[in-house]
């Protein structure tokens, strides 16, 4: 396996690749990885001759507020797990090369872009969409995996995609959960043992509105009460940001919940932001 952390190196080498015919599947991370990563990453195996993996963690997504600083960074240990996972290329640019001095570009999704998660962060899509815009121009991928847990990301990202009109094939892989329904996240380790328990609220919530919706209760707002009085008892301290019931492909807030309806929600549990999703 191949570590890279020049963008002209990297350039050159997709070009190489594409030159000899061989198809490439991108897996973009910020490191920390964790099974839901790898999982990704066996996907692209799946789909590709090469797999690239990149390692960015990038800046523009982060609030100024937020934990750019001390989110936890792990290469020597990210790049050992790529490899026994199937990646071909790691991909480690500074942010220095991706965002010089001068840079001044962004790419933007208009609507999608603009709700749930970019309407308490405001920035971070902009962040998200333009570092995903300059890996694609960089790798040159034929497919890229991307995660459910981060849904609304992944929908904004395929928006992007098919906008920009890039011949990139955009798979969304299932989220990977721990044993007792956790969400797999790189921030799950800033938890003790007791908060972790905790954090269980996020799925507890969203298993809640799945049962109800099964059970024939369809009114968004005697569910949203029902989660919210889950997520308490679960972590009477947190704090709770959203819990947004949409339709699937537009993201477009709905009254009454179906099986095509997708519930997000994002809470803080002992200072931890932590988002999940669940399609009901």
């Amino acid at each position: 396996m191949q570590t890279i952390r020049s963008i002209t190196k990297m350039q050159k080498a997709s070009r190489q690749l594409a030159a000899r015919s061989k198809t490439i599947a991108l897996v973009p991370t910020m490191g920390n990885l964790h099974e839901g990563h790898l999982s990704l990453i066996r996907c692209a195996r799946k789909t590709a001759d090469v797999v690239i993996v990149t390692i960015f963690v990038n800046p523009k997504q982060f609030g100024p507020k937020e934990d750019y600083k001390k989110y936890p960074r792990d290469e020597k240990n990210d790049i050992a797990k790529i490899k026994k996972a199937g990646g071909d290329i790691v991909f480690i640019p500074k942010a220095t090369q991706i965002y010089p001095d001068d840079f001044q570009t962004y790419v933007t999704v208009e609507k999608l872009s603009q709700t749930l998660e970019g309407k308490s962060r405001p920035e971070h899509f902009r962040g998200v969409t333009t570092v995903v815009a300059k890996l694609f121009n960089i790798t040159r991928p034929d497919v890229a995996i991307f995660g459910a847990k981060d849904f609304q990301q992944s929908k904004v990202l395929k928006q992007m995609t098919k906008d920009l009109g890039y011949p990139i094939k955009f798979v969304i892989a299932p989220t990977v959960r721990e044993k007792d329904g956790l969400a797999m996240s790189s921030r799950n380790r800033y938890f003790t043992v007791e908060q972790r328990h905790q954090a269980c609220c996020l799925y507890y919530a969203l298993r809640t509105a799945r049962e109800m919706v099964k059970s024939g209760i369809k009114d968004v707002r005697t569910i949203k009460s029902e989660m919210r009085a889950v997520i308490k008892a679960t972590s009477p301290k947190c704090k709770i940001d959203y819990i947004a019931f949409t339709e699937f492909d537009s993201l477009k807030p709905v009254s009454k919940a179906s099986k095509s309806t997708i519930c997000s929600l994002a809470v803080c549990v002992h200072n931890v932001r932590l988002i999940d999703n669940m399609r009901l």
